[in-house]
């Protein structure tokens, strides 16, 4: 019985182990030598192998069997960190299990950048070793007693819980800083290590919110009816106040000088006008936009989440705060989201309610011929942000719009020469590989800049006075361009334009409209203050001095 144990458990387990990390070894970026990473990591890398070892032993009977389909697994995962790493910088983490789901409800965002044959292949590869290897190797029940085969799996599985028990306790907290800590602790502790921080975590408080001292002091209900119904003198100056969030938004001139330069025309005479403009620090880089969509919307930067910060609206399902949307609406704005896309992605149909949106315009509400390139396009959009604006209810409008058009995978899309004299004047024809993803995203920006003419045009239709804010959620995936060129700084323009101030901007321009970097979850805040300067007094929210106070 020792022999059979032995050749029949021992030397898979051990196999396997080793095989565990030689796929480590694929990794990009490349985890520090196991020997190296100390005791508790390694303890868990141990730990891990023998309980999914064991684990899968018990159910398939067949210990090779379970060896190859537990490194065929990690071999999904190493592919799918070094995607993310290449398209994202960010490796997976233990956060990234959920989108495995996103990308059956959503395959066009998700597989394609796992590679669509890739991913046929390894789907043909997993079948034809299942078959195989419940037709060669023979279960272990055959050989065995049942007694002695669930001692022994479980046995195995009992030892690796212990070892990653031990590990856990002894192992430090996590930077949150994804790629250093899968590079110090390898795959298997990092994964660990991230759910843990993510189990042990706390929700904001909602008094953390910037916006919480202003959304408890609703108006009450009857006050907003009648705001409804008759126009107050306040109430008939609020602004219309529109908020866009441009998908993939960057101004690329500065870093491509390829880029035509007359590209986004509406972008710069918008910026000439803003009452406030500069870049916006982001939290994200190339997807991952509810990152920055949160902090713009809650007015929490991504350390007060802690680990909740890569998926912030998870934790708002069960945990709602207080928002800028919340905020408007206690001042007897009406609230609408516009997003071109199924309103359950990123649960958004839960979450937006909470934080205090009367209305959510998802896909549905849109045409099929809306479509330009994969997605609902801008223009689309624009014409309905125009109807909302003109539906007048009598109550000052607060609309926050998701586009879509300009999301990837760009390279799904092929390049059209006849567009490259807008977008690319001095690119030769066939386009080298670096430039084809650009060239289509170009063209897409160049369709958000037209939104944004059109949005401006739309807010001084109407009667009521317009605000704008407008901003990037962060730059698109190009990883082919960014080798040839360099990359980026990772932040977006945002700007805030009204159309009160519509060619009163002085020359040369004064102190206060120099550009302002400012992180994401500021956006917001400052948004705010311009439509109530001091009339709203608050701890946290208040008005920025006047431009003689200043030093």
């Amino acid at each position: 019985m020792q022999a059979s144990f032995t050749l029949a458990l021992v030397a898979p387990l051990t196999a396997g182990l080793l095989g565990s990390l030689l796929c480590e070894a694929l990794l990009t970026p490349r985890p520090r030598p196991f020997w190296q990473r100390g005791i508790a990591a390694s303890s868990i890398h141990v730990g891990s192998w023998l309980l999914l070892f064991g684990l899968f032993t018990l159910l398939l009977q067949r210990p090779w069997f379970a060896v190859v389909f537990i490194l065929s697994l990690q071999l999904v995962i190493v592919q799918s960190s070094n995607t993310k790493s290449r398209t994202l910088n960010e490796p997976f983490i233990c956060h990234d299990f959920e989108y495995f789901w996103d990308a059956i409800l959503h395959p066009r965002l998700y597989v394609p950048f796992f590679g669509i044959g890739l991913a046929i292949a390894a789907s043909s590869a997993g079948a034809v070793a299942i078959g195989s290897f419940l037709y060669f190797e023979s279960s272990l029940l055959s050989q065995w007693s049942g007694a002695s085969f669930l001692l022994a799996t479980f046995g195995i599985a009992a030892l690796g819980a212990l070892l990653v028990g031990a590990g856990l306790y002894k192992l430090p907290s996590v930077s949150l800083a994804p790629a250093a800590d899968l590079h110090s602790l390898g795959l298997y502790s990092s994964l660990w290590a991230y759910g843990t921080a993510l189990m042990r975590s706390s929700p904001p408080a909602a008094a953390s919110s910037p916006f919480s001292a202003i959304a408890k002091h609703q108006k009450p209900a009857a006050d907003t009816q009648m705001a409804a119904g008759s126009r107050t003198p306040d109430n008939a100056t609020l602004p219309n106040v529109v908020l866009v969030q441009s998908e993939s938004f960057f101004d690329p001139r500065p870093w491509c000088p390829e880029v035509a330069s007359t590209l986004l025309a509406h972008f710069d005479a918008t910026r000439a006008e803003a009452i406030q403009h500069g870049d916006l620090e982001v939290p994200a880089w190339g997807a991952n936009t509810v990152r920055t969509e949160c902090a713009v919307l809650t007015g929490l930067a991504p350390e007060t989440w802690g680990a909740r910060q890569f998926n912030p609206y998870r934790t708002l399902t069960r945990h709602p705060l207080p928002s800028i949307a919340s905020a408007f609406k206690s001042q007897g704005y009406r609230t609408v989201c516009i997003h071109p896309y199924p309103a359950t992605f990123y649960m958004r149909d839960q979450v937006f309610p909470k934080l205090g949106f009367d209305t959510f315009i998802d896909v549905s509400e849109f045409d099929s011929h809306d479509k330009h390139g994969q997605y609902i396009s801008d223009h689309a959009v624009a014409r309905k942000i125009g109807r909302l604006l003109e539906d007048d209810d009598n109550r000052p409008l607060f609309l926050f719009v998701i586009t879509m058009e300009n999301h990837g995978p760009l390279h799904l899309e092929a390049p059209d020469e006849a567009r490259l004299a807008a977008t690319l004047p001095n690119a030769a024809w066939p386009l080298p590989e670096y430039l084809r993803d650009l060239a289509v995203y170009l063209h897409h920006l160049g369709e958000a800049d037209q939104m944004l003419g059109s949005v401006k045009t739309a807010l001084n239709s109407v009667a009521r006075p317009g605000l704008l804010g407008w901003y990037g959620d962060h730059v698109p995936i190009l990883p082919a361009a960014y080798a040839h060129y360099s990359l980026p700084t990772g932040s977006t323009p945002y700007m805030l334009w009204s159309t009160d101030l519509v060619g009163q901007t002085p020359s040369p321009a004064p102190a206060g409209y120099a550009p302002q970097k400012i992180v994401a979850n500021e956006l917001g805040v400052r948004l705010f203050k311009q439509v109530f300067g001091r009339d709203i007094s608050n701890d946290v929210i208040k008005a920025e001095p006047e431009p003689q106070e200043q030093e």
